[in-house]
């Protein structure tokens, strides 16, 4: 047994193989034991996948450790990603008790390179919302402080990873749904360009821009499980075809070439003190070293969130359509087919998709359709040009992940503008399909995590990934900081 469990990353895991010092069931024990410990308090899982997990870390054989980067590392994945004969519910009542006839084709390679899926994370009900309380079941609660959020919608990966409960775990980003909870919990998250990472077998909320990403203690873990799930999936069009560069090999090369810059008058932008501070020192650290930060103007943020709840709430009616009662899922028993429609949708979805789902629709409508939806497709072609313009003058753009650190419970879940515009820094790359990372920064005076995020052009993940560890490396983020202690 394994009692550092917590702090473990992928590579300590790998070298306690290599010294034969532990077996793969005794780590896999380990963190069983923890989520044991630590998640009453937490509520990060919706499903624990014991045996499987225990009799999967029993029959793997240490002589396949070289060929398999990720052996024996236990993994948690959000609950929209689907697992072969394990429940995938989108923390939604339509889809309780919902088990997939077939892997994710992420699971599939988590699987190929000797992973260890241990359960199934916590959600906004089809990764609709920021603060992971629209499940449909269960609260998660920030690690570093219970009475606080974990952002969302990926917050019940964020949170098992803060909590050590698993050393990494993959979520998915519809408009900052990894970098969110990974700034307000303290760890690492990132999605890729679109297209880099394989969405077949993600439930779709929004297809053009959902995308599949890491959740990890440090940048390097982060680039070691990007690099495992990446590549050209046949079963995805909209898959890069492309080869796919090692990130983990770039996170050895000097950031010397590369050039940064921030928002202008990022002084002056509407965030809370702390956040302000981060993103100063994070600039002062870079001029002092003898870069220069250039300020260019980045899309109109209000625009750009104006222009992401239109298209992705339309792409939502359209996805959700297909839980009708009809072929899987929750159905109500009723005496005619479209009560049983009205009912089966009406008691199965929570409030928020409920939202989602009738905005989407009135912006398709007939007599909506080029007042809101065609306009926003416009808006959206100027933001790409706007990141195209700006990714040809530096590489990387510094910008806060999260407006604010986490904010309580209950706080904002009246209020959805409210909620919304704790997204309004990461939204951005996902309407222009580019990657971005959010790294750790520093604390806030109520002992709250703060968050920094890097943006880069398509295809440009090495750019980024350089930059956010060269950045890491100055925040020194968890050697200053002893985590958080819950349970």
């Amino acid at each position: 047994m394994l009692h550092d469990v917590g702090k473990l990353t992928i590579a300590d895991i790998r070298r306690l193989y290599s010294e034969e010092r532990v077996r793969p069931a005794e780590v896999l024990e380990s963190y069983l034991n923890r989520i044991e410990e630590k998640d009453p308090a937490i509520g990060a899982f919706l499903h624990i996948f014991k045996e499987k997990a225990i009799e999967e870390a029993e029959t793997l054989d240490i002589a396949l450790m070289e060929s398999k980067p990720l052996f024996g590392v236990p993994i948690a994945l959000k609950d929209n990603i689907c697992t072969k004969g394990k429940p995938t519910t989108c923390a939604s009542r339509i889809l309780e008790g919902y088990v997939p006839p077939y892997d994710a084709t992420v699971v599939e390679r988590l699987k190929e390179a000797g992973a260890v899926i241990i359960g199934k994370t916590n959600m906004d009900e089809f990764a609709m919302g920021s603060s992971t309380e629209n499940s449909a079941f269960q609260l998660t609660h920030n690690p570093w402080d219970t009475d606080y959020a974990p952002g969302g919608s990926s917050g019940g990966s964020a949170a098992a990873v803060a909590a050590g409960m698993v050393p990494v775990a993959l979520g998915s980003d519809t408009g900052g749904s990894i970098r969110q909870p990974a700034s307000l919990c303290g760890v690492v998250g990132m999605k890729g360009t679109y297209g880099r990472v394989s969405r077949y077998g993600l439930v779709a909320f929004a297809s053009s821009f959902d995308q599949i990403g890491p959740i990890g203690k440090n940048v390097r873990d982060t680039a070691f499980l990007m690099d495992v799930v990446s590549g050209h999936d046949p079963h995805d069009s909209t898959s890069i075809q492309e080869s796919h560069s090692s990130l983990v090999e770039a996170l050895e090369e000097e950031i010397g070439d590369l050039t940064f810059s921030v928002p202008r008058g990022f002084r002056d932008l509407d965030l809370s003190p702390s956040v302000r501070e981060a993103l100063g020192e994070t600039v002062e650290y870079l001029r002092n070293s003898g870069r220069e930060v250039r300020e260019v103007e980045l899309p109109d943020l209000e625009a750009a969130m104006a222009c992401y709840y239109i298209l992705a709430d339309a792409e939502a009616s359209s996805n959700l359509a297909r839980y009708d009662g009809v072929r899987y899922g929750y159905r109500h028993r009723a005496d005619s087919l479209i009560e049983m429609y009205e009912k089966t949708r009406g008691e199965g979805f929570g409030e928020e998709v409920k939202r989602r789902i009738l905005t989407g629709t009135y912006v398709l409508s007939s007599g909506y359709y080029d007042e809101y939806y065609s306009r926003a497709q416009k808006v959206r072609a100027m933001i790409i040009e706007d990141f195209r313009r700006v990714f040809s003058e530096v590489d990387v753009v510094i910008t806060p992940t999260s407006p604010t650190p986490a904010f309580k419970l209950g706080e904002k879940v009246d209020n959805p503008i409210a909620m919304y515009l704790s997204d309004i820094f990461t939204t951005t790359a996902n309407i222009a399909g580019i990657p971005a990372i959010s790294i750790p920064a520093r604390l806030s005076p109520e002992g709250l995590p703060i968050g920094i995020q890097v943006m880069a052009g398509l295809k440009e993940e090495r750019k980024m990934i350089r930059a956010a560890y060269a950045l890491e490396k100055e925040f020194d983020f968890q050697s200053k900081v002893s985590g958080p202690e819950v349970g």
